[in-house]
């Protein structure tokens, strides 16, 4: 019981601090490419990875566990940054926090077929609930809809979903910041290369927003926010601690509107509320 509560005590941490990932990428993306923010938000988060893993002289991972830092990498360093870069081109931050409510279910499935669990019929039930609620808002945004905005959140999430499952699953035996350090390492040379390829013609129009944008997203999301969230899953459970991401969209909305002066809709809000109640039924029957 003891270890499962840390799980979700660090699990929650997690999702807090993924919370500011999109308002800040939204802010980031009015003055970077989605392609060079993408690069370099990895390369600054690998630099800092690697400073951690020389400094606690940690052993390097073995061959078998390649695969899986490749899967990582390709999930969260590369796929869900770039593919929510692109979107916000399209939708606004308010628009898009709301289909991080798919993010518990994509990372469940991920958990049965890549972490080996099984969660009882009725946390599916509440699952799909907080999901099609995700679904329904989408539908029936009106204006606000954008079709490439939003098939491009839902390619993040399940690429999100992916990462999440399979680091969870190596953080049993790896660590979890040793898990997300090693997949930015084995990913930097390659982020590198993209950073120096989209390097802006200058920085001289780059506003003060922007690069506090890119700080957060390089340390916080891209690095600290995983320490807790790869831990969580590990000891809590992939699928139940998974279901913490429903309360994201909750705190993901009150940063839109506090920091970005976005409009919060009560649609936007109903569907929040409706989601973030499925949080109890699925964390009953996670097990």
């Amino acid at each position: 019981m003891k270890t499962s509560m840390e799980g979700w005590g660090s699990g929650l941490l997690g999702v807090v601090i993924f919370s500011g990932s999109l308002p800040a990428t939204r802010i980031a993306v009015a003055d970077f490419s989605p392609m060079f923010l993408t690069s370099a938000r990895a390369v600054i988060a690998a630099v800092l990875a690697a400073a951690l893993l020389l400094a606690l002289r940690q052993q390097r991972p073995s061959r078998a566990d390649l695969k899986a830092l490749v899967i990582v990498a390709l999930g969260v360093v590369v796929g869900f940054p770039l593919l929510t870069a692109l979107a916000l081109q399209y939708i606004t931050a308010a628009h898009s926090i709301v289909f991080i409510g798919l993010l518990p279910l994509a990372t469940a499935i991920f958990g049965v077929l890549r972490g080996g669990e099984r969660p009882k019929p009725l946390f599916w039930l509440f699952s799909c609930l907080g999901s099609a609620t995700v679904v329904g808002f989408a539908l029936n945004a009106g204006a606000e809809i954008s079709v490439v905005g939003d098939l491009l959140m839902v390619a993040a999430v399940i690429a999100c979903g992916l990462g999440y499952a399979e680091g969870a699953k190596l953080s049993r035996s790896l660590g979890g910041w040793q898990v997300i350090s090693w997949a930015l390492v084995l990913s930097l040379p390659a982020m590198a290369a993209i950073m120096l390829a989209t390097l802006p013609g200058t920085f001289a129009g780059i506003g003060g927003d922007a690069w506090m944008g890119l700080a957060y997203v390089s340390i916080f999301s891209m690095l600290v926010g995983f320490v807790f969230w790869y831990r969580g899953l590990a000891l809590g459970g992939i699928a139940a601690v998974g279901q913490l991401q429903l309360l994201q969209p909750f705190f993901g909305l009150l940063l839109a509107a506090g920091l970005l002066h976005e409009k919060v809709s009560p649609l936007m809000v109903a569907t929040t509320l409706a989601i973030v109640l499925c949080v109890a039924g699925a964390r009953k029957f996670a097990r």
